[in-house]
């Protein structure tokens, strides 16, 4: 069952007028039927199928390595690059939003960081659309139990809603997070547009994703190959440009492979 603090805690993040029914699962929907289905190509339909959800980390999770190369960094090390590229160690963070949060392996991964620095006012917060996923990240952060600490479940909360109408406030939350979820989702740069919008002045953003390499033909045959599924591999500079209109500065990209990361600070 969901920690009352920690959903109370969201729900006060929440536009006005934010309908949310807490599940018997723990995680709060915000779904909002008039809005309709949802795109639902082959890559969207493969995350809400339920057994995906107990295999995400083990088996399809480092399936993005292959983008990477063989010298790319490993799911953890995607980790501490995410503590690092999201201040998680500075004293003005406590509130991170995970964008696509899958079954919550990141999400409790970022709680436990934000707890183990000191915060014990951190709360972060997981957001997906996959029913099944989410079911799975509520249980498993039930279930994980911290010597000498208080319970994690009091730092996590869940969210069932649609990324591309996030139920928050603008300029809410202190980070916000998408790691390797950006390629999947239907009209990505409207979701990034809305990560930009939650994040507060002076918080910080990383997002991990695809990025075109390659000749120009390479890289057209390679996200033509691609789309049919779902899938959608991302300009170079498709990111950046957006972040640095916005007004953010340190914005930095590292690229391994085929895949890029992304981060920068709003001004």
């Amino acid at each position: 069952m969901a920690d009352a603090r920690a959903v109370d805690r969201t729900r006060s993040l929440f536009r006005p007028a934010t309908p949310s029914t807490l599940r018997v699962d723990g995680v709060l929907d915000v779904r909002r039927p008039e809005n309709g289905p949802t795109e639902s190509r082959a890559a969207q339909r493969l995350m809400r199928f339920g057994p995906l959800a107990s295999i995400y980390e083990r088996a399809w999770r480092p399936l993005f390595r292959l983008w990477m190369g063989v010298s790319g960094p490993t799911v953890d090390v995607e980790r501490t690059f995410a503590v690092r590229d999201l201040g998680l160690v500075d004293d003005g963070t406590s509130v991170v939003l995970d964008v696509a949060c899958g079954p919550g392996n990141f999400t409790r991964f970022l709680a436990e960081s934000l707890v183990d620095a000191g915060r014990q006012d951190a709360l972060v917060i997981g957001l997906d659309a996959s029913e099944p996923m989410l079911a799975r990240a509520a249980r498993d952060t039930a279930r994980t139990t911290r010597t000498g600490s208080t319970d994690l479940a009091e730092h996590v909360a869940y969210v069932l809603g649609d990324a591309r109408e996030l139920p928050f406030e603008d300029g809410s939350v202190d980070a916000v997070c998408c790691y390797a979820a950006l390629y999947l989702v239907p009209e990505p740069m409207r979701v990034f547009a809305e990560l930009v919008r939650v994040l507060r002045p002076g918080g910080r953003l990383a997002v991990m994703t695809t990025v075109r390499r390659g000749s120009d033909v390479v890289a057209d045959a390679m996200a033509t190959a691609v789309r049919p599924s779902g899938l959608t591999v991302f300009g170079a500079d498709d990111f950046t440009d957006v972040l640095h209109r916005a007004g953010f500065d340190a914005v930095e990209q590292r690229i391994h492979g085929a895949a890029q990361f992304v981060t920068g600070r709003k001004r």
